[in-house]
């Protein structure tokens, strides 16, 4: 992107991500962590910054958003309002995606350039898993290369002192390919502190045998899959990851998916369109893997799923995305 040619007033637009496990949360492996997951077109957010001399927006719960990148940037302040939103801690990672629009919103609106990667550790972002962030830059399905497991242990090492964990696989996915996303009325999933201490527990206790099954999973089917473009592999193998992965995650979560999700999963996963289904990070949304053209009747799928489960909630249709963020100044 050029820089911006005086401060002015800038918008960020991003999309949801889906995250479909890890590759290893056991302290017995030599590396940690590892995300899997995929850049979504939508539901999506977009940010519009302009200088200020104090911290304001029009949406409460994006304003520490915004006095953090003010922060960051050692900047006198912005006002910033958000057009377009998703709903936080179900499965979206819509903390990551707010943190770093408004970080390069706030950024170019005072004509200086940030660098997501970098500026991510210092925001809280990016710690775990560095699907959110990869995906921002560049969207598409992405692998990262996690942490080595002596330096990100069961707890996170002290703030400023790693990176987000690159990106070692990357593909754009075909755009005839959807995910019908089931969003049930259900208590959002677990962030904060509540998070980071589930999250100590499972890898302190996880069994590094699963994560050897992810490893054979990861390159004899799912890359293959992908590479391949082959969606009937590519939505199988995803939602065995996210079984594997729901087996670290059991006592934690209430079962290898979170309530109601695993009925959920079932029932949409018994639809001859929809060739995998799985759970989004802590949930509670609910993915099913489809094509545009069997899109209608995927939500069909997703809607007896909701009723068969006795749950009310949205269901959406989404595209792949496979850029990243972007910028428009005014």
């Amino acid at each position: 992107m050029a820089a911006c040619p005086k401060p002015g007033m800038v918008t960020v637009e991003t999309g949801a991500r889906l995250h479909f496990g890890f590759q290893n949360l056991a302290l017995a492996h030599e590396r940690l962590y590892g995300g899997v997951g995929v850049a979504l077109r939508s539901p999506r957010i977009a940010v519009t910054a302009e200088p200020a001399s104090t911290v304001s927006c029009d949406d409460p719960a994006v304003e520490p958003f915004v006095a953090d990148a003010v922060a960051a940037m050692g900047v006198d302040g912005a006002r910033v309002s958000v057009s377009e939103r998703f709903d936080r801690h179900v499965g979206f990672g819509s903390g990551t995606q707010f943190a770093l629009a408004t970080l390069v919103a706030v950024a170019r609106a005072h004509d200086e350039y940030a660098d997501a990667r970098t500026v991510a550790p210092e925001l809280g972002r990016g710690g775990r898993s560095g699907v959110g962030v990869a995906t921002f830059e560049n969207g598409g399905f992405v692998v990262d290369a996690g942490h080595p497991t002596e330096r990100f242990t069961s707890s996170p090492p002290a703030e400023g002192s790693w990176d987000v964990p690159r990106p070692m696989v990357r593909h754009d996915l075909p755009s005839s390919w959807r995910f019908v996303l089931v969003r049930p009325d259900a208590a959002t999933g677990q962030s904060g502190e509540a998070e980071d201490q589930s999250m100590r527990s499972v890898v302190e206790r996880a069994d590094p045998g699963i994560a050897d099954d992810i490893a054979q999973l990861l390159t004899r089917r799912l890359l293959p899959a992908v590479a391949e473009r082959d969606i009937a592999e590519f939505g199988a193998a995803v939602a065995r990851l996210g079984r594997l992965n729901g087996a670290w995650y059991a006592d934690e979560q209430g079962g290898v998916y979170r309530p109601p999700a695993g009925q959920l999963i079932d029932t949409l996963g018994d639809s001859p369109v929809v060739y995998g289904a799985g759970q989004s990070s802590w949930g509670p949304t609910v993915y099913g893997v489809t094509r545009a053209e069997t899109s209608d009747e995927a939500t069909a799928a997703a809607r007896r799923a909701l009723d068969d489960a006795g749950s009310t909630g949205a269901v959406e249709v989404a595209a792949p995305r496979n850029r990243g963020a972007t910028l428009e100044e005014s």
